[in-house]
């Protein structure tokens, strides 16, 4: 069974319950327009951001990041513009390979209410032998997901911007989001780690500038009998 890890959920709203007067027509026209103006804000950001992130092709994606040795003001410069540009690309996570930058930096927010964090010199210490399928996408990789197998939940150790050690322990999409970005600093992308019949799709669609998502699942003999 497929599964797609998703960061929001929008719930329904009864109508019946909803007492405040409704806005005159004039006052809906203008608010539209406002979330108009701010969508397309919001895209001609994400269009710059995503100018800085390395591409498909790059040879900064398939190397292996260097070992942070010195900490300070500076690590700290690099790993706020690192969750700026993840935050305006719409993204979750961002390895410091995906700006060329080739050094053991990261930094991840799973999720609208968490706090965005930067992790240095990160290793996998643990993994757990539950595994969930979900489709993945990545900011270097436009317009393409395939379906990726990981553990559902991890334990990360690595170092804070001033040196301090960290320990995380992930599950979900926070665990899904740190291996992401572990492989990013390893030289190992979403296609070295989907099956197949996908990575070639996917690398297709990449040299033809054309989009990808893995084919809907065969339904079973049981439902077929059904």
């Amino acid at each position: 069974m497929r599964a797609l890890l998703a960061l929001n959920k929008i719930g329904g709203v009864d109508t019946e319950e909803l007492t405040e007067p409704q806005a005159p027509p004039e006052e809906d026209e203008r608010d539209e327009e406002e979330r108009e103006e701010l969508s397309e804000e919001a895209l001609q950001r994400r269009e710059a951001a995503l100018a800085n992130v390395r591409k498909f092709g790059d040879p900064a994606l398939k190397s292996r990041a260097s070992e942070i040795r010195e900490f300070g003001p500076e690590l700290e410069r690099e790993a706020a513009q690192m969750i700026a540009i993840m935050h305006d690309a719409m993204g979750v996570g961002l390895a410091a390979t995906q700006l060329g930058l080739m050094r053991r930096l990261l930094v991840f927010q799973a999720g609208m209410d968490a706090t965005p964090t930067a992790l240095a010199n990160p290793e996998i210490e643990w993994l757990s032998g539950e595994t969930a399928l979900a489709e993945e996408g990545c900011l270097s990789l436009p317009k393409v997901v395939v379906d990726v197998e990981r553990p559902l939940f991890a334990r990360v150790t690595g170092r804070d911007l001033t040196g301090q050690p960290i320990a995380l322990e992930a599950a979900g999409l926070e665990a899904r989001v740190l291996q992401h970005e572990i492989d990013h600093l390893n030289g190992v992308l979403i296609l070295d780690r989907t099956v197949r019949e996908q990575r070639k799709g996917a690398m297709r669609a990449l040299r033809e500038g054309e989009a990808y998502s893995p084919p809907d699942p065969e339904p079973d003999d049981e439902a077929d009998a059904e």
